[in-house]
């Protein structure tokens, strides 16, 4: 890291790696000049290239920044985000390449904020779903193959052919709940 003058110093890198947040700062610090990838956008690019897409610029930028993101964003904020480190894409290529990604299940939109996030499944069998804290915002992914297979008997049986489910449920995470019963 650079010190008030300019010149490196040197910096106890086991206190920056005792949490995620520190490590991950490491690996974004270095990323540039020693091409490091991060593991979700590297499996991401694989994704990509596995389904004949290009990895383009763009598309590598708004995965960086999905990857570092602490809740969901929406493409403005992810414009902002990238304009804050010199980059510029246009919220309409950034809409496309969040379309492209909730198609190969690379990011998902959580309905009730309208904003992006990363996909912390993979390809897990069964259909994503979200449970969102309505008071202090944590999100919890998960995927059952069984409710997604209920879900499209329903469909079924109403006539319809479903290619796509959107769910999550809003209430109250084990904390806020239990902080909530104590007041």
């Amino acid at each position: 890291m650079k010190s008030a003058t300019g010149r490196f110093r040197r910096v106890d890198c086991h206190k920056l790696c005792d949490n995620r947040e520190g490590l991950i700062a490491i690996l974004l610090h270095l990323a540039p000049r020693r091409r490091i990838i991060l593991p979700m956008v590297q499996d991401s690019i694989h994704v990509l290239q596995v389904k004949g897409y290009k990895v383009t610029k763009p598309r590598r930028q708004v995965l960086d920044v999905i990857e570092k993101a602490q809740k969901p964003l929406s493409p403005y904020e992810i414009q902002r985000l990238l304009g804050k480190q010199g980059k510029h894409l246009n919220h309409v290529t950034i809409y496309r390449i969040l379309d492209l990604f909730c198609r190969l299940n690379l990011a998902h939109k959580i309905l009730s904020t309208g904003g992006f996030v990363k996909c912390d499944l993979g390809h897990k069998e069964g259909c994503h779903r979200f449970v969102v804290c309505r008071h202090c915002g944590v999100i919890q992914e998960f995927a059952d193959s069984e409710l997604c297979h209920e879900e499209n008997k329903f469909a079924q049986n109403l006539g319809f052919h479903a290619e796509y489910h959107f769910s999550e449920s809003s209430g109250l995470c084990s904390s806020c709940y239990g902080s909530q019963e104590n007041t």
